[in-house]
């Protein structure tokens, strides 16, 4: 397992199969499910498929990944975040989800500003990219404080998608 990040509250590192639990528990999460526009997994193996053919081949593909999130008082999973390759726009999306528990907290702010420090993984590239569905005006206010600037609303799945730049 790799570290990739520490903040003063928060462990960010590579997903490992370990995590299957807990990334399928986030995803029955009722309240976290209304801004993702994804359904709940079938079960725990599509969980398992999803975090090794997305989020583990991120990291071995690109360098770059959804990171576990572990809360150090604890040792516990809260959520993820972290960087995207989206090879159909060649942009790297900046993603965080977290159990609707620990919301409030700051937990969100705080790893996507870890995850926004390792610029040095973001060679080449002029801006990353932050999309929030309307209304999450806390997912908005993250990436407001990590720097980055509203550009346009787009629709994508009958959801309208607010798209953030930061700018490198």
């Amino acid at each position: 397992m790799k570290f990739i990040i520490e903040t003063s509250r928060l462990i960010l590192r590579e997903h490992t199969l370990d995590d299957v639990p807990d990334f399928f528990n986030l995803n029955e999460d009722e309240k976290v499910l209304i801004y993702t526009g994804d359904k709940k997994f079938k079960d725990k193996e599509a969980a398992k498929n999803v975090l090794l053919n997305i989020v583990i081949s991120q990291h071995q593909l690109y360098n770059l990944g959804r990171w576990a999130v572990i809360r150090k008082s604890d040792v516990r999973y809260i959520g993820w975040c972290g960087f995207k390759y989206i090879v159909e726009t060649k942009e790297v999306n900046l993603g965080y989800r977290f159990f609707s528990e620990e919301w409030g907290k700051g937990y969100a702010t705080e790893a996507a500003q870890g995850a926004m420090s390792l610029k040095q993984l973001l060679n080449d590239l002029k801006y990353v990219v932050g999309r929030v569905q309307e209304g999450n005006e806390a997912s908005s206010a993250v990436l407001r404080k990590c720097g980055f600037v509203f550009q346009y609303s787009i629709v994508e799945n009958k959801r309208n998608i607010d798209i953030y730049h930061y700018i490198l």
